[in-house]
C-alpha cells in the first residue's frame, strides 16, 4: 500500500539522502497515535471515510471502499489498536524527511502477547503533516526462549555411578554375593 502510493509521487531526478526531521517527541506521538487510532476506528466501524479524509491528497486517491479492502485482514482478525493511546511507541526508524519531501517513520508498540508494528509517511499540506502512507502489522513482542525439556527420570550422573561399588546378584544357591570395591 505505501509503496504504491509513494511511487506515484516520486519524481525522476537525482536522489538525495534522507535527513532527520525537525519534530519533537510530542509531535511524533500525535502523528503516530492519531493515524493508528483513526485506522482502529475505521476497522471497528467498517467506515474508512474519516481515515481517507484525514490523509493527504495522494492518500485520498484511495476510496473508502478501497481502504476497506486493504485493511480487511486486520479488520477480520479483530485487531484492537486502542492500546496505542496509552503505550509509548518505540521507533526503529527515527522521523526523517525523504528525498520526495515525505516525513517517514517506523516502529512498534511493545505489547503482549503481540506487538503492533507500523510504518507511516506524511506529506506536508498547508503547513500540516497529513497521512500519506500507512502499514500496520502484528509481530512477536520479543525474543522467545525455547521451551524447557521435560524432566528426565532421576538418574545419577555417570561420574557418581562409577564411584559406587559394583554389586553382583546373589547366586541361586543363597551364598552371599561377591562384593567388589573399585580401586
Amino acid at each position: 500500500m505505501i509503496a504504491a502510493v509513494m511511487a506515484a509521487s516520486v519524481s525522476a531526478g537525482h536522489a538525495q539522502a534522507p535527513k532527520p526531521a525537525q519534530i519533537d517527541r510530542n509531535g511524533v506521538l500525535i502523528l503516530v497515535r492519531s493515524s493508528l487510532l483513526a485506522l482502529d476506528q475505521a476497522n471497528k466501524t467498517g467506515n474508512y471515510t474519516v481515515l481517507r479524509d484525514i490523509g493527504a491528497p495522494g492518500f485520498q486517491t484511495n476510496s473508502a471502499a478501497r481502504l476497506g479492502e486493504i485493511f480487511a485482514k486486520l479488520r477480520g482478525d479483530n485487531l484492537d489498536l486502542s492500546g496505542v493511546a496509552v503505550i509509548d511507541p518505540q521507533l526503529n526508524l527515527l522521523p526523517q524527511i525523504e528525498a520526495n519531501g515525505l516525513l517517514h517513520m517506523a516502529g512498534f508498540f511493545p505489547s503482549v502477547p503481540s506487538q503492533v508494528n507500523f510504518d507511516l509517511s506524511f506529506a506536508p499540506v498547508n503547513g500540516q503533516w497529513r497521512l500519506f502512507g500507512i502499514s500496520v502489522s502484528i509481530g512477536q513482542s520479543g525474543p522467545v526462549a525455547p521451551m524447557p525439556e521435560p524432566p528426565v527420570a532421576q538418574k545419577q550422573p555417570a561420574a557418581t555411578a562409577a564411584k559406587q561399588p559394583a554389586i553382583k546378584p546373589a547366586p541361586a544357591d543363597n551364598k552371599p554375593a561377591d562384593h567388589q570395591q573399585p580401586k
